[in-house]
């Protein structure tokens, strides 16, 4: 063959590919321009359906954030829309910072995985001595310590304890199953994570995490301390949900607790955590985090039942959660993801590295579309579930579970009118010991009864005669995560009142642990 020929077909060649090439990423990229249109549609009609004050969405792909937008309202009536760079509260997906920073520690020979958390915290304790001495820090952060699924919340939640004390204090609470033999979502054991890291490095956990973390990947508008965000501008409020819709209120300072929670950020700065995390630990060419990390964090260490036998819409094949991440299958994709949950925002950070894809959703309202702009986005870019409508079906299933939790009716239902105590009031008054949580103490003021935590003043109430020795709670301040509840005084043979059982119907804070006794 002629060379000049060859040298000719040959430059075509590449040239032909070339124009492919061209083709292929103008097409892409108009075809995520079309999915973005459908999605923003979406996000803004989920918005208006579900009643929700506002919420940020960032979409990172293929290393890029290729979509940021706010929707509704940062306060209920003040008509000031979010956006990219507003911050929320993240909750619990700050728990993947955690243990990636402790990833890191061992990776610099510091720590090591199975290493045992009394090496760093002598005084470290749960509900059995010997299980205390084994309790390792993959443990810690694998919720496989034994402790139920949000056990002792009720000791930090709210609370001006140090993290040190509602560690201490959660070894008296009992396990729920054996050690390392089943799963509870613990946020006091990634408190406990927090004083590794702080015990190792000698420096807080939000100084580490600065350092190692928020600085390196550029997330200016990222802190755990509440006093910060009038400085910072642009942010959510909160939202209970009334009768009447949604009730700003104030922020909750969760800073002490920071490992399990602490974090407020902006979606545009998660979204340099999840591209940061999906390059294989990179951000702008430098290793923040190590692969072998990443490769830890990502193993099941402890799994979910799946039914095998009648498949999820996902057909999901493996559920389970790693270190600080939640781990499962997404058509076929492994999905690494969490969420988190504040007074009065919910959050979900959801990643499928295969893809390179991922989605952050900050909400500021507790009946939130969290899931469903995730599933519709990542379902959108797979091209699956083509003519599912997520946002319609979960509100659909949010609606029947709220209307179908009789929990607080029946209570109200099962009152004996025409009651009254067996004691005069003041007999009810004086101090209360928890041995998880401390003083209680119950006065008696122009004839009401008001109950004041030792350690907790943004949980006093008073007391509303409800039947028999039984008061209602009214609480001083409006509540995120419950409303109705009640307090049973017990008295002994003798009628003296020998201590406090609560009763307050939610899924997350568990008063009825608190069991105060009556002190002489």
């Amino acid at each position: 063959m002629n060379l000049s020929l060859f040298k000719m077909k040959s430059k075509l060649s590449i040239l032909f590919l070339l124009l492919i090439s061209i083709a292929t990423v103008q097409g892409q990229k108009k075809t995520n321009e079309n999915i973005l249109k459908e999605l923003d549609l979406f996000y803004e009609k989920a918005c208006n359906d579900w009643g929700i004050p506002g919420f940020s969405v960032a979409i990172v792909k293929d290393g890029k954030i290729i979509f940021s937008k706010g929707y509704g309202e940062k306060e209920e009536g003040h008509n000031e829309r979010p956006d990219g760079n507003t911050m929320y509260a993240i909750a619990s997906n700050t728990k993947a910072f955690t243990a990636t920073m402790l990833g890191q520690l061992v990776e610099e020979g510091k720590c090591s995985w199975d290493d045992q958390v009394q090496n760093y915290l002598p005084w470290f304790q749960v509900y059995d001595p010997y299980i205390s001495s084994q309790v390792t820090i993959r443990d810690l952060l694998s919720h496989r310590v034994g402790l139920g699924t949000f056990s002792g919340d009720v000791i930090w939640y709210k609370s001006n304890l140090k993290a040190e004390d509602i560690i201490k204090q959660s070894s008296h609470l009992p396990p729920a199953f054996k050690f390392r033999a089943g799963y509870g979502y613990s946020n006091i054991m990634f408190i406990a994570a927090g004083k590794v890291i702080e015990a190792i490095t000698g420096r807080t956990w939000y100084e580490n995490a600065r350092e190692r973390i928020l600085d390196p990947l550029e997330m200016k508008r990222t802190t755990i301390f509440t006093h910060e965000l009038q400085d910072f501008e642009n942010v959510a409020k909160p939202h209970a949900l009334g009768k009447n819709g949604n009730i700003p209120i104030p922020y909750t300072d969760w800073s002490e607790i920071a490992a399990m929670g602490g974090l407020f950020a902006s979606v545009n700065d998660i979204a340099h955590w999840m591209i940061t995390n999906m390059d294989q630990g990179i951000w702008k060419g430098k290793e923040v985090i190590g692969t072998k990390t990443l490769n830890t964090l990502w193993t099941p260490h402890n799994h979910h039942s799946v039914n095998h036998f009648s498949r999820n819409e996902s057909g999901t094949l493996f559920n389970g959660y790693g270190l600080g991440w939640g781990l499962r299958d997404y058509h076929g994709r492994l999905f690494v993801g969490h969420t988190g949950g504040y007074d009065g925002m919910i959050s979900a950070v959801s990643m499928l590295p295969d893809e390179k894809l991922g989605i952050v959703v900050l909400t500021n309202g507790m009946r939130s579309p969290y899931m469903a702009l995730t599933y519709q986005t990542l379902d959108a870019f797979l091209g699956v579930n083509k003519e599912k409508d997520w946002s319609a079906d979960l509100l659909e299933r949010t609606m029947t579970r709220e209307n179908s939790d009789t929990r607080i009716t029946k209570r109200i239902e099962s009152r004996l009118e025409n009651t009254s105590p067996s004691l005069p009031l003041e007999k009810f008054t004086g101090e209360y010991y928890s041995e998880i949580y401390g003083k209680i103490i119950v006065k008696l003021n122009n004839g009401i009864l008001s109950v004041e935590l030792e350690h907790s003043p943004e949980l006093s109430f008073t007391l509303e005669h409800f039947h028999y020795d039984v008061f209602k709670i009214k609480w001083d301040q409006e509540q995120a995560w419950f409303k109705f509840g009640t307090v049973k005084f017990n008295t002994d043979n003798y009628l003296r009142v020998t201590g406090i059982d609560f009763d307050v119907p939610n899924d997350d804070i568990f008063f009825e642990e608190l069991k105060p006794r009556k002190l002489n």
